[in-house]
């Protein structure tokens, strides 16, 4: 047989086939009676006569990607936590607006595909829909040789969910006196990668640092975690909700913020992680650009009335911490 030019230019069409065969499974796992026909169409169809049933329906969509983390996924050759991580990342987003999830579609780039590790990060993005109870809808994979540098890849999602227009968040009624309520993140989830990288640059990924007890690439590659079926249950008692991604505390609880109010964040009311603490020693880093670039340790803040504060927390079946509250002001997050 004569060889393919396509083939001979970087681009593998068995490659891709391949990949598809691996994970048909895994993409199947996701679906319900909600999913019409199956992986190959050119498009993914999901039957929303559900929607019928609603009052007033609003769909809500995101799209996000997870950055650099990339870069140590590779380097460590862990990808299934890498897929966790984009699923997780977006559901959170449409969370704080109190939707929940319906269907997720992935987009995987490289330079060259490699079948095996394609299915395994779509293992990663299938385990996440499936604890969501999200359908995997559909997706891309794609080989771009000479766009992507030979190992390095790139991963996006796009999210779609549904809200009732009456149960949309943040509510209109934040006052004066409501706290914020922190719910831990597992790490630095999808957010100050480049940083971080920089600082570990010349830390072996698999050492064991004594301030975390096990190897740093554990740590880096935990993967971000969602608050769905922790939060969503309680949407109810919740005025808002500021997922913390990229800029941090300071640039996403503005975000939800009426423009007569300030957040004012107790930046000891909790126990920041080690790794926090780490690159912010290492990296000389000041405090303020900690709380712009990472979680420090909270990954989901919940604005809640003081007086059901108590109720709202006794009713997580894990630890929260009041880390602020709201007062007069500007829109602003101050740091105490």
């Amino acid at each position: 047989m004569t060889e393919s030019k396509y083939a001979a230019s970087g681009v593998s069409i068995d490659a891709g086939n391949r990949a598809v065969e691996m994970m048909k499974e895994t993409v199947r796992s996701t679906y319900g009676p909600q999913v019409l026909g199956g992986i190959g169409s050119f498009g993914g169809l999901y039957d929303a006569a559900a929607l019928k049933r609603m009052k007033s329906p609003v769909l809500v969509a995101s799209t996000d990607g997870v950055g650099t983390k990339v870069k140590l996924a590779a380097a460590t050759g862990r990808y299934r936590t890498i897929g966790q991580d984009i699923v997780n990342h977006c559901i959170d987003d449409i969370l704080v607006q109190g939707a929940r999830p319906l269907f997720f579609l992935d987009y995987f780039a490289t330079s060259q595909l490699d079948p095996v590790i394609v299915a395994e990060v779509v293992a990663g993005i299938a385990e996440a829909c499936r604890e969501a109870g999200m359908v995997l809808l559909g997706g891309e994979t794609a080989e771009m040789p000479g766009v992507y540098l030979p190992g390095e890849f790139d991963l996006a999602g796009t999210i779609l969910g549904i809200v009732e227009k009456d149960d949309l968040l943040p509510r209109p009624d934040p006052e004066e006196g409501d706290v914020l309520i922190g719910f831990a993140s597992s790490g630095l989830h999808t957010n100050g990668y480049s940083l971080a990288r920089q600082v570990f640059a010349d830390v072996p990924l698999a050492s064991v640092l004594p301030e975390l007890g096990v190897p740093l690439q554990d740590v880096l590659l935990a993967p971000h975690r969602s608050y769905l079926n922790v939060l969503y249950p309680r949407l109810a008692q919740v005025k808002a909700l500021a997922h913390l991604t990229g800029g941090g505390f300071l640039e996403n609880i503005p975000r939800i913020l009426p423009g007569h109010l300030d957040a004012v964040v107790y930046s000891d009311g909790w126990t920041v992680p080690p790794i926090f603490r780490m690159i912010e020693a290492l990296g000389r880093v000041a405090a303020e650009e900690m709380y712009r670039v990472f979680n420090m340790g909270i990954g989901m803040v919940a604005v809640v009335a003081k007086e059901k504060a108590a109720k709202f927390q006794r009713s997580i079946p894990e630890q929260t911490w009041i880390v602020g509250e709201l007062t007069a002001g500007t829109k602003s997050v101050v740091l105490m």
